[in-house]
């Protein structure tokens, strides 16, 4: 291969990422701590973590690019409507620079839970966040009682057991 061949810059970038991922990971917030506080702007004013005390709070960062979030939003929905009376919050986080791809992605994939805004990253990099979408579940005492970077149909029934574990408490 040439020097400086897409291919090549392809596969140290595979290779630094698959490196890079486990230390990533590792820093995320651990189950059983306190969730990093926020206030993020919405559409509509804004939301804190500490506002949504007492309820059982899925947080979820996006992105209008993800791929994944396109299959997250309707489970969310799904999450939202089947939960939301028993006490469950979810506030999905966006990342993009641009609210403009937010909301398109919106148009598209409405959401009818709370919808913040980080495009600084700051909350993100408070939450170690390295892959879109990630979750995170906290419990009534803000505890992290789950993460996870991705979404995957697949598992969607055991995140869906531990919300409704959590909402039950």
């Amino acid at each position: 291969m040439k020097r400086g061949s897409p291919l090549l810059a392809a596969a140290f970038l595979a290779l630094l990422l698959l490196t890079l991922a486990p230390i990533a990971h590792a820093a995320a917030p651990a189950r059983g701590a306190v969730a990093p506080s926020f206030t993020l702007p919405t559409a509509t004013g804004s939301v804190s973590l500490d506002s949504l005390q007492g309820n059982v709070v899925l947080v979820d960062f996006w992105a209008s690019w993800c791929v994944p979030c396109k299959s997250s939003f309707p489970w969310m929905t799904a999450m939202h409507q089947r939960y939301g009376p028993k006490g469950l919050a979810i506030v999905a986080i966006n990342v993009d620079k641009s609210r403009k791809s937010a909301q398109e992605f919106l148009e598209k994939h409405p959401a009818p839970f709370i919808v913040a805004y980080d495009p600084d990253g700051k909350t993100a990099k408070a939450y170690h966040v390295w892959g879109m979408p990630t979750s995170y579940l906290v419990g009534h005492d803000r505890a992290i009682l789950f993460s996870r970077s991705g979404f995957d149909p697949k598992h969607a029934k055991d995140v869906e057991a531990m919300i409704a574990q959590a909402c039950a408490r």
